[in-house]
């Protein structure tokens, strides 16, 4: 297993969660925390609906992880990976909601000089984007294959999470999500 604490490795779920299926990687995020074990060096963060806040955390990290919904033009409930070289050209079809806040993010760093080694969007194209709080039945069951996603990701990275004993239950709060953005500067 690679040293994490010396690769800083931020996963990102974002979305709006008052608006069901747009809330999958946060939601997706929270699950990972509630599941597992994060070792030094793996930072997980509720990025919400947030655009150049998380600038910051975004530049000192070695390897960031996207979990959102995505619009590929795929049936929903579709997963999709979308890694490194490939990012950019899904930016030109407008694959998120967030799109306009990460490509911003993402072409920043590039300008910078301080975009991660690696970087992948792991996505579910949306069953309902309706005005209501929670997942459709149809997303909250791909969570788990969206989840195991993103752990073959950290492991591709040389991180496997252990499966806590007893599950956390609750949701973060939000003191708990600006914390760990300071986590990764």
């Amino acid at each position: 297993m690679q040293n994490t604490q010396q690769r800083n490795i931020l996963v990102i779920g974002m979305g709006n969660v008052l608006m069901q299926d747009e809330g999958i990687g946060v939601r997706v995020v929270e699950e990972l925390e509630q599941r597992y074990s994060v070792p030094p060096g793996v930072t997980l963060v509720d990025g919400g609906t947030t655009g150049m806040e998380l600038f910051e955390p975004m530049r000192h990290c070695h390897s960031l992880i996207v979990a959102d919904a995505v619009n590929t033009g795929q049936p929903p409930g579709s997963l999709v990976r979308i890694a490194n070289d490939d990012i950019p050209a899904f930016f030109q079809t407008k694959l998120s909601n967030h799109q306009l806040g990460l490509s911003d993010l993402l072409a920043l760093l590039t300008l910078k000089g301080e975009l991660p080694e690696h970087i992948a969007i792991i996505g579910m194209v949306p069953h309902s984007l309706e005005q209501k709080l929670g997942l459709t039945e149809q997303a909250e069951q791909g969570m788990d294959t969206m989840i195991d996603m993103i752990l073959i990701e950290l492991d591709d990275l040389g991180v496997e999470l252990e499966p806590r004993a007893q599950p956390r239950s609750g949701h973060w709060r939000k003191e708990a999500e600006w914390e760990a953005l300071h986590l990764c500067a």
